[in-house]
């Protein structure tokens, strides 16, 4: 979505633009809360990030010391940063409240919580990754879902008909 033009995101804010996301997080974990962080880049990191070359899918967040880092979320190099240009999947530094870091940091260790990055996006010009507090699915949990949305189609497809 390189489109640059206003669109609908975290919250229904427009201004918004998103760049990546996560999908199959969704799918995977349980999202238990939802909170936006924003991000340490580099210059070729943001000009890469315009042009909408990023992926999440096997992104997530853990507590280093008394701050929390991105790990393993691909940014695409810049081809006009040649020799000033950033690994691709370096860890990135997340910038959140100390009263927000602390509290998730605790939940991670002492509950087993995952922090998984939803979604990445520009709002106001600056990058923003909205993170999940999550919590893995079984595979019973997976089936469940998938019974719920089929039904919910059922569902649909019965008052469409009436």
């Amino acid at each position: 979505m390189a489109s640059g033009g206003k669109s609908k995101g975290p919250g229904g804010e427009s201004g918004v633009r998103v760049i990546a996301e996560n999908r199959r997080a969704r799918f995977d974990y349980t999202v238990d809360e939802k909170l936006e962080a924003g991000l340490e880049l580099t210059g070729s990191e943001v000009k890469s990030l315009r042009e909408g070359v990023a992926n999440l899918s096997d992104a997530y967040a853990l507590p280093k010391g008394s701050e929390l880092f991105l790990l393993n979320a691909h940014i695409g190099s810049y081809r006009a940063a040649s020799v000033f240009d950033h690994l691709p999947t370096r860890g990135r530094k997340l910038l959140m409240h100390r009263a927000e870091i602390d509290r998730w940091t605790t939940k991670v260790r002492e509950r087993g919580y995952s922090i998984i990055p939803l979604l990445l996006y520009f709002k106001k010009g600056r990058a923003k990754v909205e993170l999940g507090l999550c919590r893995g699915k079984t595979h019973e949990d997976r089936r469940h879902d998938i019974k719920e949305r089929e039904t919910k189609r059922e569902m649909d497809r019965a008052m469409r008909r009436r």
